[in-house]
């Protein structure tokens, strides 16, 4: 049976559709952006944006009590692969020791100006 996720230390969602969704073992997080959940403003430049959208969605894995460590899978999609490098860089901050696959893309346009958005898919650990 699948279970949403709700974490109040990541932006609500915009549209009808959960912060993420747990099942089977798996939790597949909908993408973030660099949108601030406390002012619901979108803080500026891709690299805030990276750091932002990576932190909400560490808050939305935490809510089901896995790390960064969980996630097997990202996919990034940028409104400009010319700052891909920028973007690159503080997304390697975040994942230091065993980074998960990813995709990168460019996409015409991201909700609200947003210049990258980032999801993700985790997996429960066995006890």
């Amino acid at each position: 049976m699948k279970r949403a996720v709700f974490s109040e230390k990541a932006p609500k969602p915009i549209g009808p559709y959960s912060q993420a969704v747990e099942v089977g073992g798996y939790v597949f997080c909908s993408g973030q952006t660099g949108l601030d959940p406390r002012t619901g403003e979108l803080v500026d430049g891709v690299v805030a944006q990276t750091n932002r959208a990576l932190t909400n969605l560490k808050e939305v894995l935490a809510k089901v009590e896995l790390t960064f460590e969980d996630v097997v899978k990202t996919t990034v999609f940028m409104t400009d692969l010319a700052e891909f490098s920028k973007m690159n860089e503080e997304y390697a901050k975040h994942f230091p020791r065993v980074p998960p696959a990813r995709s990168t893309v460019q996409v015409a346009g991201l909700p609200r100006g947003s210049r990258v958005e980032i999801d993700a898919i985790a997996v429960k650990r066995s006890s």
